[in-house]
């Protein structure tokens, strides 16, 4: 029988049962009043934020992850709940059907504008693109090309009080041959076309390199553009300001790491409460663990925003480890995105992905069963590693430290061998626990690959016979930087260590990642299918 674990059953719009956890590994908010960062210890990339009455939404980077365009909501600013995606599929549906990692949805911009919510984010390999609904919670509409063309990232739209509708951006050098500059275009007033070539706007390559981001805001008759500069681990917060829409710009550093061991505090997204008070989110590179959300207190002096403590009084903010929390008039519950997942709802948890498109043979929930069928889908041909593998079922590294396990039993449909499905942790360098079938019965391995991403080969690095075709997995992760200890046990009790520590690393532009997978070789029968009974992540 399964542990019962508290929890609240929400209906996911008929989608899913959504179960609202408190995490076991990392809380932002304090209890008393104040709050930790960072307010997410997870990868949501390049997060941009707005507050629409009292409720707050979140979006982030998504690369070639499906589900994309996560929807994250709050109350209080600090503690967010996972509610939704943008995206069902990433777009053109045919280029991410298989693994893109690195690709697709590039640091989006979330506003709201005459009462529906707008996402516009850059394919650096196809152009810049526009979702938007009238619920954030329900069926966002198709996407729309607003632009297409090579290198157009980091795209934020803005409607002028005329009604005239821009929309700033960066660009990839590795597909424009140029970075380092921003650049504002004019579209039509529905925001789903481009209508003129546009106007670079400022020229970082001098004091401000790598200039990237752009979030256009207006206040006091000033235009400004919040942009990072300086590189995503080792940069800094640039506001830019003028009266006119297209320069010249003023410029001021407001946020950088000075004295703090927050790295490369930039990109994000300035918030105000009802009542005035104003906030800023950011991300942090923490390597292993991905880019994690903060956020700074926030205050305007002469027209130019103030960010963070200015600690050693060099006129420019500093990030905060813990803060007062904001005050939006009262206290909202403790709530963090959902990381346990014990497939007794009737589809999978909202916090996982795929590594492309879905296919809906991968796996199967069927209503009444407390547990997930994964497939033995194959490998597709020629592959050397999982890092070409679509059907790979994870999440976000929800903390440093953390514990996750499960439990599966491997029925191969195949007396010989060829079927696998196991734990995993997932990056350029990737490991996983597993079970497998040979001819004279069921093994535990241990499989790692280092350097996937350029074509490194998979290898089995430990073995262990088993007595039957279910096993108990766990893996460990710990600081410092995501170390990985994956053990198993027969009978869920005494658990054996196998292998050494493993050093988890980041994926191509996100963090590493864990979760579940089940697959085949090419040469095996087909059929085969592996039964989770849960995921469950605690503390260690």
């Amino acid at each position: 029988m399964k542990k019962n674990i508290i929890k609240i059953s929400i209906l996911f719009f008929g989608l899913n049962f959504l179960n609202a956890q408190v995490s076991q590994t990392w809380v932002s908010d304090l209890g008393n009043g104040t709050y930790q960062n960072p307010v997410l210890y997870a990868d949501y990339s390049d997060p941009d934020a707005i507050r629409v009455g009292e409720d707050y939404y979140m979006t982030a980077s998504s690369f070639n992850e499906t589900p994309g365009l996560p929807i994250l909501h709050s109350k209080d600013m600090v503690n967010w709940e996972l509610i939704n995606y943008a995206l069902t599929d990433v777009y053109p549906l045919e280029t991410y059907n298989v693994p893109q990692r690195g690709n697709g949805v590039w640091a989006p911009a979330i506003r709201f504008h005459k009462g529906e919510f707008y996402i516009y984010w850059g394919d650096p390999d196809v152009g810049i693109f526009m979702v938007k609904t009238k619920d954030p919670k329900g069926k966002w509409d198709v996407p729309v090309l607003v632009e297409a063309g090579k290198g157009l990232i980091d795209s934020c739209p803005f409607w002028d009080e005329d009604g005239q509708a821009y929309i700033a951006h960066g660009w990839a050098g590795s597909r424009a041959g140029v970075k380092s500059i921003l650049t504002i275009k004019k579209m039509n007033p529905e925001g789903t076309k481009v209508i003129d070539k546009g106007l670079h706007v400022f020229d970082g390559h001098e004091a401000h390199p790598t200039i990237e981001g752009p979030k256009m805001y207006k206040r006091n008759s000033y235009y400004y553009i919040f942009a990072p500069a300086g590189g995503v681990a080792t940069g800094w917060q640039l506001i830019l300001r003028s009266k006119n829409i297209y320069g010249p710009y003023e410029e001021k550093i407001v946020l950088e790491q000075g004295s703090t061991k927050i790295n490369g505090p930039h990109q994000g997204a300035w918030v105000d409460t009802p009542n005035g008070e104003d906030w800023f989110y950011h991300f942090q590179d923490d390597d292993t663990y991905g880019r994690v959300v903060h956020m700074q207190p926030m205050k305007w002096e002469k027209d130019w925003p103030v960010m963070g403590i200015d600690h050693d009084k060099n006129g420019i903010g500093e990030p905060v480890l813990t803060h007062k929390k904001p005050n939006v008039g009262k206290n909202h519950p403790k709530i963090t995105p959902p990381e346990t997942d014990e497939f007794d709802g009737e589809n999978i948890g909202i916090q996982w992905q795929w590594s492309a498109n879905p296919n809906i043979v991968w796996y199967a929930k069927l209503p009444g069963n407390d547990y997930l069928r994964l497939f033995s889908i194959k490998v597709p041909e020629g592959s050397k590693s999982l890092w070409d593998v679509p059907n790979l079922m994870t999440q976000k590294f929800p903390a440093p430290n953390f514990t996750a396990a499960t439990k599966v039993k491997l029925t191969p449909e195949d007396i010989k061998e060829g079927k696998t499905a196991g734990l995993l942790v997932m990056g350029t360098d990737y490991q996983s626990i597993v079970i497998t079938n040979k001819p004279d019965g069921y093994y535990v391995q241990l499989r790692r690959a280092e350097k996937a991403d350029r074509g490194g080969e998979e290898k089995v690095i430990f073995e262990s016979k088993l007595k039957g075709n279910e096993v108990y997995f766990k893996v460990k992760v710990s600081e410092p930087n995501g170390l990985c200890q994956f053990s198993f046990s027969e009978d869920g009790k005494k658990f054996k260590d196998a292998g050494e520590k493993f050093q988890g690393k980041p994926g191509k532009w996100i963090g590493a990642k864990v979760g579940l997978y089940s697959v085949s070789t090419q040469e095996a029968n087909r059929g085969g299918y592996a039964d989770f009974d849960y995921f469950r992540v605690t503390k260690n």
